[in-house]
């Protein structure tokens, strides 16, 4: 939760931030999942807002730490 508010991620983002936590970039995150480096910012970015962070590090910790990605 997020200010009273239940925080969704789509599988993408999920998957995206599992990345992040794993150190890689927008652009081996793309090769990986076989997307664009500019989509995997879109998606990065997405989970930011929803969780109200401003890096993509703070956005894989606090998605960790509320089970998001369990």
């Amino acid at each position: 939760m997020v200010d009273g508010q239940v925080v969704k991620l789509s599988a993408q983002q999920k998957l995206c931030l599992r990345w992040v936590e794993e150190g890689k970039s927008s652009w081996e995150i793309g090769v990986i999942l076989s997307i664009s480096p500019n989509t995997v910012d879109f998606h990065i970015k997405n989970v930011m807002r929803k969780l109200e962070v401003s890096s993509r590090i703070q956005a894989a910790i606090k998605a960790r730490r509320l089970k998001l990605l369990d």
